[in-house]
């Protein structure tokens, strides 16, 4: 900051614009309040249907969103200006009461390009006696001002920075970064740089001081968009690959780290994916720049001519926290996937590079799992992108036009001839990829891959992040989603071993076929006519046929988890569907020849008919299991109903209804709680009854014959029916008459489907009993 330039400073103009951006955040606050109001959740509750579904409400989500961003982005940059302007008219004040002061001791303070000089005013002929006095005074005044002009500097400069990297943070739309003041920004940047610098040092070099205070500031920081763009990029892709490998490697000479705080390895791990993901969002050109060479050098020797682990390898394992940028991950899957096939010629074996050696560095800390297979923490970081998953798992892995492709397939049904395939990467990857070995601490195999997978499927069918569930802002499924699931239950179907022998992933898949109900009972309902209006779906409705699924939910119900998700999910469904439709009394048929009373007692009989097949494929696959296993498994099956009962608070996450009502959202997907309603009186009494002594008086007896399962079937298809038509206004005595008859039609043809498409398998005597 030059003297004459303070001094002079004209503060009309910066008023001006400290004005003019206030008055914009008030627009901008009122706008984002119409945005959210008006348009955003008018959309959430719009009857959307087909493509609309997907496109028109996530476009005007994220146009609604672009408003708050927008706000939050001018309020930032209003509070910015208004602090330096105050701090600089501050600095002018203190500047012009110093040169006055010095005035007033015959001092003169002259500015000039690049500095000032303070001189004496008093002539040559009355200095002689007061040198010394005059000299003093000189050093002090000059001392003054350049400290003032200093504090104006660092004010300028640091507003400038933030301002900058604010601009910079999305190439287009607005950024959300959100700041009270100037030096909360600069805070952020100036904690960005140092601690840049500290994790470029040697690894070796670390001290317990400098991990501390490392792990402390990415924990408080991570978050804030402009640090992590700022830490990222000053620490460069390379540095980071060696930060990490470096604290993590055992065979490194810094035992003091490994002595004293090996126990918060995996907290640094956590903070460290956490501010790459925020980074990863930005539109800078350094990160731009930082995400292409990233990728560039995820296929190289982390120390070239000496060796040392892929770049994948370490960078996959600092993406198992946050939910980075959609484009980066995919860019990233498709070198990764390249890189897999170069290592095992396209599939045909198993990639030794990525299978731990002794001597090589453990990359993971969350978990148990080394982290040598790069795909696993990549398929995590893919569970927390829903986007990103559905576009990887679509992507072709090999085509059968590949002269070196190793996969072949009977493709026509009628001969044994074999001919090459195209495979997509969910096919290669959940049917034919040969995964490296992995065991725990004490020896024992573990599948954290195949378990991440599981979730990244999650992810990428249902639109949400694995876990999680549907929000008012979740898009309907789409195209690729549907697509997706229906690979799934084909995989399934033609091996049911490819998820029984991997019985970890049932939970994933589970909770899949729960928010594909609507498309599950549509597939199972015998006929086609009026049946978009029996099961209503928003977006691409997902068609599997009636073989796959009816193998797909057998195979599911063999696991407590899987069984649990489906169970619950499918007696919601059915719950909210017969209330849906008992307030909506012409939704299905209007045949003039028939009652509006006899019509709808049609359309609530084919719903309970199709939950009666349901539960019936999903019994058979528990009973199996029981059979297999024996009567200990009806514990692991009513704790598994318990907390699926628990994941949503008092109504269950996966629960689903119908794409007409407000109260839902995405595929028919519950977005609202249930409490209080006819769904969650019907899940309390299927999981209460559960916990209780299989010789109670319950609706739901989990430990009881395979006949008591089907009788408690009916039973709650009564229930269902009875409180659905009391939470319309509505009661139909015939309709609850009728509707058990409908359930066991659904539940006989559920056996005659299990023996058509499962050689008989699975309709056993009596399900497990506790001994």
């Amino acid at each position: 900051m030059q003297l004459n330039a303070l001094r002079d400073a004209n503060f009309t103009l910066l008023d001006d614009a400290v004005s003019d951006w206030s008055t914009l955040v008030g627009h901008l606050e009122e706008l984002k309040k119409d945005a959210e109001d008006d348009l955003h959740q008018a959309a959430n509750k719009a009857d959307w249907a087909g493509v609309n579904a997907k496109m028109s409400k996530e476009f005007i989500g994220k146009t609604a969103g672009e408003f708050t961003d927008a706000h939050t982005q001018a309020k930032s940059i209003h509070n910015i200006l208004s602090d330096t302007r105050d701090e600089l008219k501050g600095y002018h004040g203190q500047l012009v009461d110093a040169i006055e002061g010095g005035r007033k001791k015959n001092l003169a303070v002259i500015g000039y390009d690049g500095g000032f000089t303070v001189t004496t005013n008093v002539p040559p002929e009355g200095r002689a006696q007061g040198d010394k006095d005059n000299a003093t005074e000189i050093t002090a005044l000059r001392d003054q001002i350049q400290g003032i002009l200093n504090k104006a500097t660092e004010s300028d400069e640091t507003a400038k920075t933030v301002l900058q990297t604010i601009a910079d943070q999305s190439e287009l739309g607005f950024t959300d970064a959100n700041y009270a003041n100037r030096d909360d920004a600069a805070a952020a940047v100036k904690e960005a740089d140092e601690l840049a610098e500290l994790a470029k040092k040697n690894p070796d070099d670390l001290t317990v001081q400098d991990f501390d205070r490392l792990n402390a500031g990415l924990k408080k920081y991570g978050g804030d968009e402009l640090f992590a763009e700022r830490f990222a990029t000053r620490l460069g892709p390379q540095k980071t690959l060696e930060f990490w490998t470096g604290i993590t490697d055992a065979n490194r000479g810094n035992y003091e780290l490994g002595r004293e705080r090996l126990d918060q390895f995996d907290d640094l791990q956590r903070n460290l994916s956490m501010t790459l993901a925020h980074a990863s969002h930005s539109d800078s050109a350094a990160m731009a720049d930082w995400k292409r060479t990233m990728i560039d050098i995820g296929d190289k020797p982390l120390y070239g001519d000496r060796g040392g682990p892929m770049g994948f390898q370490v960078m996959s394992n600092l993406m198992r926290a946050g939910d980075y940028d959609d484009r980066f991950l995919q860019d990233y899957g498709t070198k990764l996937m390249e890189t897999e096939r170069k290592l095992t010629g396209n599939g045909a074996h198993r990639n030794g590079f990525w299978q731990l050696m002794g001597g090589d560095p453990w990359l993971n800390r969350i978990g148990d799992d080394s982290g040598s297979d790069p795909l696993t923490g990549y398929l995590k970081g893919l569970s927390n992108s829903p986007d990103a998953a559905t576009s990887f798992f679509n992507q072709e892995y090999v085509s059968k036009d590949n002269p070196d492709n190793p996969f072949e397939r009977d493709s026509d049904d009628e001969n044994d001839y074999k001919g090459k395939v195209t495979l997509s990467n969910f096919q290669y990857l959940f049917e034919e990829r040969d995964w490296p070995q992995e065991v725990d601490l004490h020896g024992d195999d573990i599948h954290t891959g195949q378990n991440n997978l599981a979730l990244a499927l999650e992810a990428a069918t249902t639109g949400h992040p694995a876990g999680e569930i549907p929000t008012a802002d979740t898009p309907a499924h789409n195209a690729e989603q549907a697509k997706l699931m229906e690979n799934i239950v084909q995989s399934i179907s033609e091996d049911p071993s490819r998820l029984s022998k991997n019985s970890y992933m049932s939970d994933s898949m589970g909770q899949i076929a729960a928010e594909y109900m609507p498309d599950i009972n549509r597939q199972l309902h015998a006929g086609q006519d009026h049946e978009t209006a029996l099961f209503p779906i928003a977006g691409t409705a997902a068609a599997p046929d009636e073989r796959d699924l009816t193998r797909f939910l057998y195979t599911v119900g063999q696991n407590p988890e899987g069984y649990a998700a489906v169970n619950l999910g499918q007696h919601s469904y059915t719950t909210q569907l017969m209330q849906h439709h008992f307030e909506h009394p012409d939704a299905y048929v209007q045949d003039p020849s028939f009652s509006q009373s006899e019509n709808l007692k049609q359309g609530i009989d084919g719903v309970a008919r199709t939950a009666g097949q349901i539960e019936g494929i999903l019994g058979a696959g528990r009973a199996y299991a029981g059979e297999l296993e024996g009567g200990a498994k009806d514990a692991e099956y009513n704790a598994a109903l318990e907390n699926a009962s628990t994941w949503g608070g008092t109504a269950i996450g996966i629960g689903v209804g119908m794409a007409t009502e407000p109260l839902t959202g995405p595929g028919g997907a519950i977005i609202g709680d249930l409490a209080g309603t006819a769904a969650d009186e019907i899940i309390s009494s299927i999981t209460e009854g559960a916990m209780k002594d299989s010789s109670g008086e319950v609706i739901y007896r989990n430990g009881a014959s395979f006949q008591d399962t089907s009788d408690s079937t009916y039973k709650l298809v009564e229930a269902a029916s009875r409180k659905a038509g009391e939470n319309s206004g509505h009661r139909y005595p015939l309709i609850e008459a009728s509707v058990a008859t409908s359930a066991e039609d659904g539940f006989d043809s559920a056996g005659r489907k299990v023996h058509q498409y499962l050689d008989g398998e699975g309709i056993p005597r009596q399900l497990d009993t506790e001994d």
